[in-house]
């Protein structure tokens, strides 16, 4: 009896030792899905005060701006307005520039220059002439032009990151379809509810009518039909039978359904859609990769043409601060602020107006040449309509709409079709 009853104990032990690790392991996965959903929305909060405050900043850079006052035929001129136009600048060209210069610091640590390279160049070489122009009184500055090329960025930055996010919030709504608890099949039939966290795979479950998949299986016996709309996009529930798969997240209609389990953690089916969505995120489209290579030779060609300009002038007999304008003066327009703020903007927007609306997008350059599409055939009925039926118009030559109604719906009160 003392032999059994340690057995018993060491089982159990073992039991609640595996069920810790699923657990663990599941609450891993979640944990890893938080973490990916916060750093997204540490970002955009980021993203937007660094814009904000660069704006703010913006306004009085403008105004105390000598070129801007000429182009605008206005005299704000007084005493020691270019140092504090070089104090504010200097605190928009270090906070609000600070992100471009970690993204020149990480392409140039991987050999790889590209827009953050390009971006990175332009406001320091910018900077860097400007402060000299106002410490030693000579030459033009390039303050404005520095501030709204920053602010411009940190703002598409901002709306990209953001995009990302609304992307990740369609990944939420899915997680949130899974239930928390399953009826557990013991060996001696009886039925119990165990946490989702629990289930292992070769587990017997019961499905009653109504409840949410907990897990992905096989039917074992029962028959029903199960509401898969909000994970395959169905809108007629799919009938399941013995031998039948099903998606953990869809609902069981009418019947009960015993099923054994097949699949759990990251294996499963929507745990998998999840993977996919998460790796688009991370993919590039065509144009973003050729955005990228553009970036890369327009940092060389900016580069080069600055120095080209430089040297140049000084040929030609100018002075050193006239060649050196002219030099910056390449450098900044040679930063594309259209091809660093579409690009990106378009990709991440278009992801998220498609993930809320159901439309997961698993490769995105496969999507960029969904523009090429000019015919969609449809498999069948009710695949573009909302997985919901109604009423739209009512014609009765004999019975009034109340009456019809009526005995439509004692017909329907018994009736177990799904329309």
């Amino acid at each position: 009896m003392n032999h059994e009853t340690q057995d018993a104990h060491n089982h159990h032990h073992e039991e609640i030792h595996h069920h810790h690790h699923e657990d663990s392991q599941k609450h891993t996965e979640h944990q890893n899905h938080d973490n990916h959903h916060d750093h997204h929305a540490m970002m955009v909060k980021d993203f937007k005060r660094r814009f904000l405050i660069s704006l703010i900043l913006l306004i009085p850079i403008l105004t105390l701006s000598p070129m801007i006052q000429e182009f605008l035929d206005l005299n704000l001129r007084f005493t020691g307005d270019l140092y504090i136009l070089l104090i504010l600048s200097t605190v928009l060209f270090i906070y609000g520039g600070s992100p471009f210069f970690k993204g020149t610091f990480e392409e140039m640590k991987q050999k790889a220059p590209a827009m953050m390279s390009l971006i990175g160049l332009a406001i320091g070489v910018a900077y860097i002439y400007s402060a000299y122009t106002v410490i030693f009184q000579t030459g033009q500055d390039f303050f404005w032009e520095l501030s709204t090329l920053i602010s411009i960025m940190l703002l598409g930055h901002w709306i990209e990151m953001k995009s990302v996010l609304g992307a990740s919030r369609a990944l939420e709504e899915l997680l949130k379809l899974m239930p928390e608890e399953a009826h557990l099949i013991d060996q001696e039939g009886h039925i119990k509810d165990i946490p989702v966290n629990n289930v292992k795979v070769g587990m017997f479950l019961l499905v009653r009518p109504g409840e949410k998949v907990p897990i992905d299986g096989k039917v074992i016996e029962g028959k029903s039909s199960v509401n898969e709309s909000m994970l395959t996009g169905e809108s007629v529930p799919v009938d399941k039978s013995p031998g039948d798969e099903l998606i953990g997240g869809s609902i069981n209609a009418e019947g009960s359904l015993k099923y054994e389990v097949t699949r759990i953690g990251d294996e499963t089916f929507l745990s998998q859609v999840i993977k996919l969505v998460r790796d688009a995120q991370k993919t590039r489209s065509k144009t973003q990769r050729i955005a990228d290579i553009a970036a890369k030779y327009l940092f060389y060609v900016a580069l080069l043409g600055g120095i080209s300009t430089f040297v140049i002038w000084m040929l030609l007999g100018k002075d050193v601060g006239f060649a050196m304008e002219r030099a910056v003066t390449v450098v900044i327009i040679s930063c594309p602020h259209a091809l660093g703020l579409a690009t990106p903007l378009v990709t991440a927007v278009s992801s998220s107006i498609g993930a809320k609306h159901g439309l997961l997008i698993r490769n995105r350059a496969n999507f960029e040449n969904a523009r090429k599409i000019n015919t969609v055939v449809f498999d069948k009925t009710g695949t573009l309509t909302k997985g919901e039926f109604g009423i739209s118009k009512i014609d009765s030559l004999s019975l009034s709409e109340n009456e019809l109604l009526s005995l439509a719906h004692a017909i329907e009160n018994e009736s177990e079709h799904p329309i």
